[in-house]
């Protein structure tokens, strides 16, 4: 090889070199490429392609018969009933035992995958379901007594299995039906007719974070106003049940976000108020006329991840929060002074060492606290519990380590509790705060994850599993 050639063969390299320098700092090679946006490669049940849809609220209706409602003595308007205790008012004297065959079931249907349960108004049940075929919410209108279904409304959202779908239990007035759909889409719809009044999209307007596993934020009604407790940029908001106008916003600074617990009314010391207890802090916002949508007070030592029982207020101040995944329970007094409101800690202890639950809201009864252990709770683990407010570690009763229990709902009616558990088995047991006394049970449904709240009116119980609702005739006679 020629020595000039060999010396010019660097020199070209090092020109070469200089040359590429130059272009990458004067041109973007980028500059054809799409940026990669996490998620955008899954197809249409994707998360990040249910965000951007646009959901028409209550876009669709049908209509079955034209027949007038029912009427019935009783009603299980809402979550936990009529007085938000999960203890039926109801004089309807109920079975104490079933049958070889259980009890008569009335009807059922199947629905989508999920743990939405039901409210009864005036003979009727309505129900928010997400129908998996035509990939929407869908609010079912039937007779308690034999299942017909009256009517339906319906709107079109993305929504993909994630432990279930649907998880919330409509508020019904005589007026109104409010409902939450999973991915937060409130729904306000005349009662009797069905008819469309607004629709509210909370993840958008308020910037909410959907909680993991879905919105499982039963809605309320108060004085006429739909009660919500978004997280995003507001604690929580009161909207005209009829128009849709929001009529006042609590700010929130701290950031705190929307639990799958619901929203439940409390009244201490004859004032009213709002009970929430959220990922970040349990609060209250006044429901008084005079300083309606004022935040009374904030906990702050309450804070965990996932959230699901509801915040339990007794009528001497006493506020028992719980949680699932490790986080135990706390007690918290409420204390008032010249109108202004403090809280103070009682106790806080991990699930292993006194009543704690998961998932279910406890029962309040005889001024003792009800409820069913998580499964990381030691000996006591999936037993249902009972103890004092005053020392809620000492077990009063516990239902034994032969009689476990999941994730399912409990109620009182007629003196006795009601509990379902995972498996769809319906079991009758004497609400008394001396000892666990099993009456009967029975499996009623072949399925699983039977988690919804129970409702109850005239003696005719709505239960469901993950996929089937149903309906049964409790009545003695």
């Amino acid at each position: 090889m020629n020595k000039g050639f060999k010396i010019l063969l660097p020199s070209l390299a090092v020109i070469a070199a200089l040359l590429a320098v130059i272009w990458l700092v004067g041109t973007d090679p980028t500059s054809d490429f799409v940026a990669g946006v996490p998620g955008e490669d899954r197809d249409a049940d994707s998360e990040s392609m249910v965000q951007r849809q646009v959901v028409k609220i209550g876009e669709f209706f049908e209509s079955f018969t034209n027949r007038k409602n029912a009427t019935t003595t009783e009603n299980w308007p809402w979550f936990r009933g009529e007085n938000h205790d999960n203890i039926s008012v109801s004089k309807t004297p109920l079975i104490d035992n079933f049958s070889a065959d259980g009890a008569p079931v009335l009807w059922q249907y199947k629905l989508g995958e999920g743990h939405a349960g039901a409210a009864i108004y005036n003979g009727l049940v309505y129900l928010l379901d997400y129908n998996e075929d035509e990939r929407a919410d869908m609010l079912h209108c039937y007779d308690l007594k034999t299942g017909e279904e009256l009517w339906r409304r319906w709107y079109s959202v993305n929504i993909k299995r994630n432990h279930g779908m649907s998880r919330t239990i409509p508020a019904v007035t005589e007026d109104y039906i409010l409902t939450i759909g999973p991915r937060c889409h409130v729904m306000c719809v005349e009662r009797e007719s069905g008819d469309f009044l607004w629709g509210l999209d909370v993840e958008a307007e308020y910037e909410s974070e959907v909680p993991l596993w879905y919105t499982g934020q039963c809605p309320l009604i108060d004085e006429g106003e739909a009660i919500i407790a978004p997280g995003g940029t507001a604690l929580m908001i009161g909207v005209d049940c009829k128009t849709g106008k929001i009529n006042w916003s609590v700010p929130n600074p701290e950031g705190w976000k929307m639990s799958h617990a619901s929203v439940l009314p409390y009244t201490f010391q004859g004032k009213r108020m709002f009970l929430y207890s959220a990922v970040g802090a349990v609060y209250a916002v006044s429901a008084e006329k005079e300083d309606r949508g004022t935040l009374l007070w904030a906990e702050k030592a309450w804070n965990h991840s996932v959230v699901a029982p509801s915040a339990l207020g007794m009528p001497d101040g006493k506020i028992f929060l719980t949680a699932g995944y490790g986080a135990g329970s706390m007690m918290i007094q409420l204390e008032e002074n010249n109108g202004k409101y403090s809280t103070t800690v009682l106790d806080e202890y991990k699930p292993r060492d006194g009543l704690a639950c998961e998932q279910q809201t406890p029962l309040f009864f005889d001024n003792h606290l009800i409820g069913i252990a998580p499964k990381d709770a030691g000996n006591y683990r999936n037993q249902l519990l009972c103890v004092h407010p005053s020392d809620p570690k000492n077990i009063i009763w516990a239902s034994g380590k032969e009689t476990r229990f999941g994730l399912g709902p409990y109620m009182i009616a007629d003196g006795k509790i009601f509990l379902l558990n995972d498996d769809g088995t319906l079991v009758i047991i004497e609400a008394t705060t001396k000892e666990y006394r099993e009456l009967s049970r029975y499996k009623f449904i072949e399925g699983h994850d039977a988690w919804a709240p129970l409702a109850i009116a005239n003696g005719f119980m709505v239960l469901r599993d993950a996929e089937t609702l149903m309906c049964i005739d409790l009545n003695k006679r």
